[in-house]
């Protein structure tokens, strides 16, 4: 293992020639868990610097590979990091989620945004290519229960107000500075290789752990809550294809693209789950997180993603139950 605190000397580790390597921030959450391993499958696994605020203790499947504690809010340093070693390419994880995100609502607005902002900053200035994903979470309740990608972004959650803000910023990056940035609109995702981490989607990861530990889980939102999820292998196939599609097939969604993916009901999700589970419950009991919930839309049009880079997901609702299944129980 090769584990690094934020180091000057860190080039002298990486004899790679300028822009090869591939920069990870926010590495140690649901969706860093997995990209970081995908990206170091793709690119070998010395191109791949995986950063955040956080100790690596408890994360194997980060530890085999460069790793740095690295502030997004620290703009300066996070400019130097990458001129110093060479990095090309950003994927920007680093964000509150949206649970978390309303029970502060400002730290919510300083990191998303403030970190949003670093990032572009160091991409500007060292000619780096940008993916800061957005979320579903920009739409609001005046959006259609399917929104088009054109759709109106009224969010009423501070955490969506912010991914709008990102989107403009990338938008505005690329127009004024020629910044390739590039974004989804993640809807809920559906990992085992990491917890959940605060977001209005969680049970749907939460009810396997509780299914498979404990027989029975109380679930915090109604049973008829309908949302788009998508398997995290598809998240990260997803992922990699936008940044592998040529800068001329992408229009002017690039900063936040719908993507098509799963809908189903909480109910649906637990009775997959009773279908493989012997003996397993579910109650429903809401709380905050439900008006979240319900200012989402039930599903997404991604017709646009498809037409311009080919995307389509390979996970139905039974696929990502067995794999989730399969997954916890192995691990």
């Amino acid at each position: 293992m090769l584990y690094f605190q934020v180091a000057p000397d860190l080039a002298s580790c990486m004899p790679h020639p300028s822009g090869d390597i591939v920069l990870v921030t926010g590495a140690l959450g649901q969706i860093g868990t997995d990209l970081v391993e995908a990206l170091r499958g793709k690119h070998g696994r010395d191109s791949v610097i995986a950063t955040d605020i956080r100790e690596l203790e408890g994360h194997p499947s980060i530890e085999d590979g460069l790793f740095m504690i690295l502030d997004v809010l620290d703009s300066d340093r996070l400019s130097q990091v990458c001129r110093e070693n060479g990095v090309g390419t950003i994927y920007h994880l680093a964000a509150l989620l949206s649970a978390t995100g309303e029970r502060d609502p400002d730290l919510c607005r300083k990191v998303n945004v403030g970190g949003t902002v670093s990032v572009l900053e160091a991409a500007k200035d060292c000619s780096i290519r940008v993916y800061a994903p957005s979320s579903i979470a920009v739409f609001g309740p005046d959006s259609p229960k399917v929104p088009p990608q054109d759709a109106q972004l009224n969010p009423t959650t501070v955490y969506g107000e912010t991914k709008v803000t990102g989107e403009v910023l990338a938008s505005e990056y690329l127009r004024n500075f020629g910044v390739d940035t590039r974004g989804i609109r993640y809807p809920g995702l559906i990992s085992y290789k990491a917890p959940a981490g605060g977001g209005t989607t969680d049970y749907a990861v939460e009810i396997f752990h509780a299914a498979l530990e404990n027989g029975h889980y109380d679930c915090f939102v109604r049973p008829d809550t309908r949302l788009p999820m998508l398997y995290m292998d598809d998240a990260i196939r997803a992922t990699l294809s936008l940044m592998d599609a040529p800068s001329e097939s992408l229009g002017a969604s690039r900063p936040g693209y719908n993507i098509s993916c799963l809908s189903f009901s909480a109910k649906e999700l637990a009775d997959a789950i009773a279908d493989r589970v012997d003996g397993f419950t579910c109650n429903y009991v809401p709380d905050i997180r439900q008006e979240y919930a319900d200012s989402w839309p039930d599903s997404i049009d991604g017709s646009v993603a498809s037409e311009e880079w080919g995307w389509q997901p390979e996970f139905g609702l039974d696929d990502m139950v067995n794999a989730m299944l399969e997954g916890i129980a192995s691990n």
